[in-house]
């Protein structure tokens, strides 16, 4: 998922627990109903995560943060996830149906534009999250010769944007 070409979001609905909570920290973004939680309950099950959940937590939460989560199994409330930035946002619904028109919504901010500008814009961010830092430099200088002169570069050339 974190490295689709697509900007993805995890909704959590009630409990995100073990191989749950590892699949959220593979999204570009999670998003929360009230009610809801994260937990990393691998210890109780005398285990660690094993798909990258433990990685990409430290990388969304840092290192101290991350050992509480996993090595105090604790259970991750709306508040608390905002607070750890493990959470963008609670939604006002926990009803699933509005909850899901809320969180499209909530992701249109990101996805609504030229596609090749938001592909664009996921393969630089996870360059400058994977790579060394020349390594990005370098995947961003490249990206970015693909977009410039480009339909939508030619196209918002042409609007004229004033940015305020």
């Amino acid at each position: 998922l974190c490295r689709l070409p697509l900007i993805s979001v995890a909704l959590v609905q009630g409990k995100a627990f073990g191989g749950g909570a590892e699949l959220t920290t593979a999204c570009d973004f999670r998003l929360m109903t009230p009610g809801s939680e994260i937990r990393f309950v691998h210890k109780h099950m005398g285990l660690v995560p094993g798909w990258g959940g433990a990685a990409r937590l430290v990388r969304i939460v840092g290192s101290g943060a991350a050992l509480q989560l996993l090595g105090g199994v604790a259970r991750v409330d709306p508040e608390r996830a905002l607070r750890l930035g493990l959470s963008q946002e609670t939604l006002p619904s926990s009803d699933e149906t509005r909850a899901l028109g809320e969180a499209r919504a909530w992701l249109s901010q990101y996805t609504d534009g030229p596609t090749t500008v938001i592909r664009a814009v996921k393969k630089v961010v996870t360059a400058g999250r994977e790579l060394p830092l020349e390594a990005a430099l370098r995947t961003e200088k490249d990206i970015f010769g693909t977009v410039w002169g480009g339909p939508a570069n030619l196209q918002a050339l042409a609007r004229r944007p004033k940015h305020k």
